[in-house]
């Protein structure tokens, strides 16, 4: 008999002999009825959550026998699930995030004591945010401090609109309030209704941007994170601001564009910054339209001048679009004062200074054909990435810098039942 969810973690039965369909990849049953969307692991890798285009969620458990068995099921949304996310168990055990075509984000939390494949082990959203009338949510990104114990929650738009969210207490996840809000485009660019878009947003893994940028003058406690929109990818760093008031000043963060990663010919339809910036620089990787994986160095080298030969460099002298500013006569209006650098209030530029130096350091065309997903290891040593050609691929860092292919998985044909 399968073990329940209550005696899940007193099972202590060795597993079985391993068999050679279950050496490698196998598929596993989903029992969902419509195309699968979205999937997401748990930190500790031992829950899977998936989501479908009919609205519902489903959650597996992972045993120790290394079984997979079906949690529970129930109707999140009333469109298809575009992405999930499990948040840090430093939060909470088990809470899971959501967006959907229907415009709303929703944070689920477990309650363990309901029985499983009840339907009702994550009940009503703890906290629901609804786009505006404009448009739907495309992307969303969590991070979390635990030294500070702050939460920051990252969503964007089909029109473009960045919202970044933050929350000091973990033991209310459902107390929000806006950080910043900001566009990640120019009003131009924005697709109009009908036409095909592309947007996503990451934020740093890393705790702290990584030690050459703090050196060069980026707070410690800056939110890095970075931002597709259509055929263009950005790195984005929160930078200090004095405002004046009548009775002294206030300081507040907001967000700065500091790098375009430039190159693409077609919508960038992933992005993915690598954990471990120990390595004194930062790395990130998109995947395009195109069918090519391009992966960035962003470096800060200040005044040093370097030797080594570079693609691209922004000196990070771009602001952030201010979202709905008022228009004044004899004054430009608020997306164009952001065009020309200057937004309103900002009397402390901070890390806005900072010159950031980006390098293409690998161009990958191995799938020869349009790119839907990539991500890093823990490391930032080994990237997947897999598009319309069916396949996962691996790729890997060389000790000179470029990346290149490692192996490819493959999936076989038998399918492992859910008990």
């Amino acid at each position: 008999m399968a073990p329940t969810l209550d005696n899940m973690e007193h099972d202590t039965r060795p597993p079985p002999p391993s068999s050679p369909a279950k050496q490698g990849f196998a598929l596993l049953q989903n029992t969902h009825r419509d195309m699968i969307q979205a999937t997401a692991f748990n930190s500790y890798g031992d829950r899977f959550a998936s989501s479908s285009v009919d609205g519902k969620i489903k959650v597996y458990n992972r045993y120790q026998d290394g079984t997979w068995n079906l949690c529970d099921t129930w109707g999140a949304h009333n469109g298809e699930i575009l992405e999930l996310q499990w948040l840090p168990p430093t939060i909470h055990p088990n809470l899971l995030a959501s967006i959907s075509a229907d415009g709303r984000f929703k944070l689920w939390a477990e309650d363990p004591t309901v029985a499983p494949l009840k339907g009702r082990r994550f009940p009503t959203p703890v906290w629901e945010l609804r786009a505006t009338s404009r448009g739907t949510f495309c992307s969303f990104s969590i991070t979390h401090n635990p030294s500070t114990r702050h939460t920051y929650l990252a969503l964007i738009e089909r029109s473009a609109t960045i919202m970044v969210y933050e929350n000091d207490e973990p033991e209310n996840m459902a107390n929000w309030t806006e950080f910043d809000k900001f566009l990640a485009m120019k009003q131009s660019d924005i697709p109009s209704r009908g036409d095909e878009a592309s947007f996503k947003v990451q934020f740093d893994p890393n705790l702290e941007p990584c030690y050459n940028a703090i050196r060069q003058g980026i707070p410690k406690d800056a939110l890095s994170m970075i931002v597709a929109s259509m055929n263009s990818a950005s790195i984005w760093r929160t930078r200090e601001v004095v405002h004046s008031v009548s009775l002294g000043s206030n300081m507040s963060k907001e967000f700065c564009c500091m790098a375009d990663l430039r190159g693409h010919r077609g919508l960038v339809r992933d992005i993915a910054w690598a954990p471990g910036n120990v390595r004194g620089f930062d790395i990130v990787a998109t995947a395009c339209k195109d069918g090519l994986i391009r992966i960035y160095e962003i470096s800060t080298p200040g005044s040093q001048p370097s030797t080594q030969s570079r693609d691209y460099t922004s000196s990070a002298v771009a602001q952030p679009i201010p979202f709905q500013k008022p228009v004044e006569s004899g004054k430009p209006s608020g997306i164009g004062a952001g065009l020309a650098g200057a937004r309103e209030g900002s009397g402390s530029a901070g890390a806005g200074h900072v010159k950031h130096v980006v390098k293409e350091v690998s161009k990958l065309d191995a799938h020869r054909a349009p790119v839907w997903r990539v991500d890093f290891d823990d490391d930032g040593q080994l990237l997947g990435s897999t598009g319309d050609d069916g396949r996962v691929l691996l790729w890997r860092r060389e000790p000179s810098g470029s990346w290149s292919k490692s192996s490819e998985l493959a999936m076989n044909r038998s399918a492992l039942p859910i008990l």
